[in-house]
């Protein structure tokens, strides 16, 4: 009858909820939440195991309070993940992602930034369908906690996952600017292949959005690293561009075709594979207005 979990969350309430815990020393106070979490632990896994989702998820609510009231930050986070997973369980969306972003700077609280971006990206991945907006921002936390304590390295998956949910909202504009950071944040690491890549997927991306000008601007600036232009994404990016800009829609399928675009990633080889998604001419006759424009000197303004 000792392990009901009922009567365990009971007599833990009446522990550190007592009428007399005012008058109580500091040290039995302590030990009143100490005997507390120990039944609020062993509650929460008796209700999960009963399948009971609601009651174990503030049963280890509680549980990550205690331990908090006892100093206790890195179990706290781990209870509070408990929460997360079962909040999940009951489609709370809204606690799913609460209970990760408390997880995550309980972690910050112990100074460990790894599992800090963890729990965030553990509620990003939960909460991509239900809310995919909310997961962006777990995300892009996520990896902003790594940033800050120079391993970006670690959060080049977590780039990747969500420039795919800004794909699947179909913000393009919003895919490539993730997969730039994804660059910049290989660049710090060194990792020169897999900043060329993020070179790349931007300007294919863009392509697909049928945005030429963001396309040559990107490839442009991309550019200015002399190593780009002559790595096999830097001609393969060239290469594609001037197919758009002579509007040759077999060159653009060729060069998507190429071992280049099959060493991306599946989300952007999937967009490539689609290449060109517009009318090319009408980006061709773009290009040669703007060469002419030069030729108006006697335009000033």
């Amino acid at each position: 009858m000792g392990s009901d979990p009922e009567k365990l969350i009971v007599k833990a309430d009446k522990l550190h909820c007592g009428r007399n815990t005012t008058k109580l020393s500091l040290t039995r106070w302590s030990a009143d939440w100490r005997n507390a979490t120990v039944l609020y632990e062993q509650a929460g896994v008796g209700f999960r195991l009963a399948k009971n989702y609601e009651k174990a998820k503030v049963a280890f609510e509680k549980a990550s309070k205690g331990q908090e009231m006892l100093s206790s930050q890195w179990d706290a986070a781990k209870h509070m993940e408990s929460a997360a997973t079962l909040a999940k369980e009951l489609n709370n969306w809204g606690e799913v992602a609460d209970f990760y972003r408390r997880a995550s700077e309980l972690y910050t609280e112990c100074g460990r930034s790894q599992p800090a971006s963890d729990a965030l990206a553990k509620g990003a991945r939960a909460l991509e369908d239900a809310a995919p907006d909310e997961a962006i921002q777990l995300y892009t936390d996520a990896c902003s906690i790594l940033e800050e304590d120079g391993k970006e390295q670690m959060a080049f998956d977590l780039y990747r996952a969500a420039t795919n949910i800004y794909i699947k909202l179909e913000k393009y504009s919003d895919a490539a600017t993730f997969l730039l950071r994804l660059g910049l944040a290989a660049d710090k690491c060194k990792a020169t292949h897999s900043q060329f890549k993020a070179y790349l997927s931007a300007i294919v991306v863009y392509l697909y959005a049928h945005d030429f000008k963001e396309a040559e601007k990107c490839y442009n600036d991309c550019s200015q690293i002399d190593a780009f232009q002559s790595s096999d994404q830097g001609r393969c990016s060239s290469k594609l561009l001037s197919a758009y800009a002579e509007g040759d829609v077999e060159e653009i399928k060729r060069v998507a075709q190429s071992s280049t675009i099959s060493n991306l990633d599946h989300m952007i080889i999937r967009l490539a594979r689609k290449l060109p998604t517009g009318d090319v001419s009408a980006v061709n006759a773009n290009a040669g207005n703007e060469q002419e424009e030069p030729l108006d000197e006697d335009d000033l303004t």
